[in-house]
C-alpha cells in the first residue's frame, strides 16, 4: 500500500536488515564490542565457578543461594543505577564504577580458594554488572532512532554473545593450558576485562544531546526537559502499561534460573568432563548469539507481544529437553534453546520499555525492570538450588516449564485485552 508524503515522514522507512546492519549508530558498535570483551571474560571465569564451588565442597542448595543472592543484588543495582544517570543526565561516569568493580572482581576470583572469598567476588562481579547494565542500555536507546530500537539492541547483543561463544572456547583452551587449574584461567580472563575498562574510558562518549540526539532528525520533539529529579513520584509517572508488562517479566524470570545449573546439570548427571564444561555455555551462548539480531529487526516491523510468546514457547521446550535428556545430546539441544529465548525475550522486553517509557525516565523506566527481575530472579535461582539439592535437576526444570506455562497463559490475556481497548 502506497503512503502519501505525510504518512511517509511519519513512519520513517525501514531498511532492509542488510542494510540496516550498517546504519546503526557507531556508539552502539562500540558499546557491543565492548560487552564482546567483557562477557568473553566472564564466560571464562562463569563455565567453571559452578563446578569449582562444587569441588571445594558447596552443595547445591548453597549454590542456589550464592546464585539468588548475587543476581538479585545485580538486578538491585540496575534500578538505582537507571535512576542516577536520569538525575545526572550522564551514562558513562555510572558505567565506570560498574566496570571497575568488574575488573576488581575478576582478580579476587583469581586468588579465592575457599567459600567465602569466592562468594564476595561474585557478589562484586554481580554488583558492578549491574551498575553498568542500565545506563549502557539506555545510552543505547538515547541514541537510537525510533524505528531502529530493536535492531540496535539486536546488533549489541549479538556481539555481546559472540564474546560469550569466544570466552566458551578460550576458558576450554586455558583450562588445558593450565593443565586444571581454575585459579590460573581466572587470572586470564581478567585481560579482556580490563581492555573493556580501557574501551570505556578511552572510546565511548556520551551523546551531546541527552536522550534526543538519534531521534531529532526523524520525528519532531518536545523541548528538551529540564533534569529528571530523583523521586519515588517517577515511579508512577511510568504509566499502566508499563507496570502491565513489569508483572509480566516478574513471572516469566521465575521460570528462569542461572545458566550454572545447566553446567551443573551436565556434570553431575551426564559426567561431562570439567575442562569441557564450557561447551555448554558454547551452545547456550550460540542460541543466544543467532537469535538476537534476526528477532531484533523482526520486531521492529511486527507485533512484539507475538515475539514475546515466542520465546516463552521456546523456554518451555528447552525445559522439556533439559527435564526429560537421557544423554548429553538432549542437554546441549536443551542448552540452545535455553539461549535462543533469552536472545528473543530480553531484546523485546527492552524494546518495549524504550516504546512505553519517556525518554527522560528511561533510565528508571530500566531500572526497574530490573529490580523486578532481581526478585524473581533471586526465588528461581533459591527455588533451582532446593529442588535440585532434594528431588534432581529434572524436577528444577520441570517446575521452570510450568512456571513459563503460566507466564504464556498471563500473556495472551494481556494481548486479547489490548486488542478489546482498540476496538
Amino acid at each position: 500500500m502506497e503512503h502519501t508524503p505525510e504518512e511517509k515522514n511519519f513512519f520513517p522507512h525501514v531498511a532492509p536488515p542488510s542494510k540496516l546492519f550498517f546504519q546503526l549508530p557507531t556508539l552502539v558498535w562500540k558499546l557491543g564490542c565492548m560487552m564482546f570483551l567483557v562477557n568473553l571474560s566472564f564466560v571464562m571465569v562463569y563455565s567453571y565457578i559452578g563446578i569449582y564451588m562444587k569441588s571445594i565442597g558447596v552443595t547445591m542448595g548453597w549454590i542456589g543461594i550464592i546464585e539468588g543472592v548475587a543476581e538479585g543484588c545485580s538486578y538491585l543495582m540496575k534500578l538505582f543505577s537507571g535512576m542516577i544517570s536520569d538525575y545526572l543526565r550522564r551514562r558513562k561516569p555510572v558505567m565506570m564504577v560498574g566496570y571497575t568493580l568488574i575488573v576488581i572482581s575478576r582478580l579476587v576470583f583469581s586468588f579465592s580458594t575457599s567459600f567465602f572469598p569466592l562468594f564476595g567476588a561474585r557478589l562484586l562481579e554481580r554488583i558492578g554488572n549491574g551498575i553498568q547494565s542500565t545506563p549502557r542500555d539506555t545510552m543505547v536507546a538515547d541514541v537510537s532512532p525510533p524505528n531502529k530500537i530493536g535492531a540496535s539492541y539486536g546488533i549489541k547483543r549479538t556481539l555481546a554473545q559472540a564474546g560469550s561463544l569466544g570466552g566458551a572456547l578460550c576458558a576450554m583452551g586455558a583450562m588445558i593450558w593450565a593443565e586444571g587449574d581454575y585459579q590460573t584461567v581466572f587470572q586470564i580472563a581478567a585481560i579482556p576485562a580490563f581492555i573493556a575498562f580501557l574501551m570505556l574510558t578511552f572510546l565511548i562518549h556520551e551523546p551531546k544531546k541527552f536522550a534526543h540526539s538519534a531521534l531529532a532528525s526523524q520525528i519532531p520533539l518536545p523541548q528538551e526537559r529540564k533534569r529528571s529529579v530523583l523521586h519515588w513520584s517517577n515511579l508512577w509517572e511510568l504509566g499502566s502499561s508499563f507496570w502491565l508488562l513489569m508483572l509480566l517479566a516478574g513471572i516469566f524470570m521465575l521460570s528462569r534460573f542461572g545458566e550454572t545449573f545447566l553446567t551443573l546439570h551436565a556434570y553431575t548427571n551426564f559426567n561431562l568432563e570439567n575442562k569441557y564444561a564450557p561447551t555448554i555455555m558454547l551452545v547456550f551462548n550460540a542460541g543466544w548469539c543467532l537469535s538476537s539480531y534476526p528477532v531484533g529487526v523482526l520486531a521492529d516491523r511486527m507485533n512484539r507481544y507475538l515475539f514475546l510468546a515466542l520465546g516463552i514457547i521456546v523456554l518451555i521446550l528447552a525445559d522439556h529437553f533439559l527435564a526429560s535428556a537421557k544423554s548429553l545430546l538432549g542437554v546441549y539441544i536443551g542448552c540452545f534453546l535455553w539461549g535462543v529465548q533469552y536472545g528473543v525475550t530480553q531484546n523485546i522486553f527492552l524494546s518495549l520499555i524504550v516504546e512505553k517509557v519517556s525518554p527522560h525516565l528511561r533510565g528508571t523506566g530500566f531500572g526497574c525492570y530490573y529490580v523486578i527481575c532481581a526478585f524473581s530472579a533471586s526465588i528461581a535461582d533459591f527455588m533451582a538450588g532446593f529442588l535440585s539439592e532434594a528431588y534432581g535437576q529434572a524436577t528444577a526444570f520441570s517446575v521452570s516449564g510450568v512456571i513459563a506455562m503460566i507466564t504464556l497463559l498471563f500473556l495472551i490475556i494481556i494481548i486479547g485485552y489490548k486488542k478489546n481497548n482498540k476496538k
